[in-house]
């Protein structure tokens, strides 16, 4: 099952076979279709038999924290108080190389565990925290997108840079890793609050500096930190403009949340082209809001999901889409999602913010072949509901509301295989 084109704009958007092939050679994919004409077409083609498991595209997470794993579940705080009780003190106790390297393992692996082939990770303030998260990102496999995340006012001392400093380390990091194999480079300042007028200067300059570079922070996530970065930044009109003024906005820049935008912000991103990372189990889990997703449409703003953990719940993207589906279910000017949606959203979407939906997103030839193979354990209630789905589409929706990270039974990107799990 995948999804050729966009199911907001198009009502032949998702195609599903009950009995599929995908034929890939090497990274690239050659064909996807019914089994039975698929093979007669590559009747010597090497056959992986997976009969059982559901074949998705490989899903692409477009936010979520490397440093935050450890603080999943922390309850009962809103954002800013969230941060400083939470947040910033688990972040730095990633200071020794060793700490950070056995993270930055069990951050990738459970990315891949839960299916995920392509990412955009907030990284590390700390450099050798980032700089050991990106040396495992090269041996993962993964598509990863990240950066050393960016403060100098508002945080802990611990985290706190210069922007002398940021300069230094930022583009020692992009020398060492940015278009190495599946890494790109995301100049990353932490968000508005954290950051002086300087140092969101340093980051538009930077972002001229290197072909290909994305852009990555937080906006309107929470009414409190608007109201922050207001007082902060008087002389400029709204959020984003904190960002657009530093020549931050653009088509490699991506916006976590967006909840308390404005329409005047939002007009002003369509016409920019950047991208929003919605994070809809983050945003109930600390009480910010419901992610206006008409009004993201309206305006032609491109978004994708992200688990955000550490305040997101997992990194399940399964998960992820569902608890979207539950965001507009209960806002009144709600987008009325399908199972189709969810499938866009959870990977081709995430492709479009990540600029790759030239090479990944759905199975369409030529690309390259990141999958992941989901199957119902035994015995399990996500089997028995299958078992009476009567559709394709319905079988989707059952996936999306019941698989999670013990259904993942492989994660392959680009014709590789990044993990596998036998179920019992």
């Amino acid at each position: 099952m995948h999804t050729p084109a966009n199911p907001f704009e198009s009502d032949r958007a998702f195609a599903a076979y009950a009995d599929g092939a995908l034929v890939f050679d090497g990274k690239k994919i050659l064909a996807c279709g019914a089994y039975a004409t698929v093979r007669k077409e590559h009747p010597d083609a090497e056959l992986l038999d997976h009969r059982g498991a559901f074949l998705l595209p490989g899903f692409v997470d477009t936010h979520v924290h490397f440093p935050q794993l450890t603080i999943i579940g922390s309850m009962g705080l809103p954002l800013l108080e969230w941060l400083k009780q939470r947040t910033f003190p688990a972040e730095a106790a990633l200071g020794g190389v060793q700490a950070a390297e056995t993270a930055a393992d069990i951050f990738l692996e459970r990315l891949a565990a839960n299916g995920t082939t392509a990412a955009v990770v907030f990284g590390s303030h700390l450099f050798d925290a980032q700089d050991a998260f990106f040396r495992k990102a090269l041996s993962s496999g993964l598509r990863i997108t990240s950066g050393l995340v960016l403060g100098d006012q508002n945080l802990i001392p611990e985290l706190e840079t210069t922007t002398e400093r940021a300069q230094e380390e930022t583009t020692e990091l992009i020398s060492r890793y940015h278009g190495a194999e599946h890494i790109r480079y995301a100049v990353t300042p932490r968000f508005s609050v954290s950051c002086s007028r300087p140092l969101l200067e340093l980051c538009g300059e930077l972002m001229g500096g290197e072909p290909g570079l994305f852009f990555q922070t937080h906006i309107n996530e929470n009414i409190q930190e608007v109201a922050l970065v207001r007082s902060l930044f008087p002389e400029c009109r709204d959020y984003f403009d904190t960002y657009e003024k530093y020549g931050l906005a653009g088509r490699h820049s991506i916006f976590a949340h967006n909840l308390h935008v404005s329409e005047g912000e939002l007009s002003r991103m369509g016409a920019c082209g950047c991208s929003v990372a919605h994070c809809p189990s983050s945003n109930a889990f600390l009480g910010s809001g419901a992610f206006p997703m008409a009004r993201h449409l309206q305006h032609g703003v491109r978004f994708g999901v992200g688990c955000d953990v550490g305040a997101g719940s997992g990194f399940s993207l399964l998960n992820e889409s569902l608890r979207a589906y539950e965001t507009q279910m209960l806002r009144d000017d709600g987008y009325r999602l399908s199972p189709k949606h969810l499938l866009y959203l959870s990977g081709a979407a995430g492709a479009e913010v990540m600029g790759l939906a030239d090479r990944i997103g759905d199975f369409s030839p030529g690309k390259e072949a990141d999958f992941v193979l989901i199957q119902p354990p035994r015995s399990s209630t996500l089997s028995a509901v299958l078992e009476q789905t009567q559709s394709c589409e319905a079988a989707l929706g059952a996936l999306f509301t019941l698989a999670r990270e013990e259904s993942v039974v492989a994660t392959y990107v680009a014709g590789r295989r990044v993990f596998s799990h036998e179920l019992d």
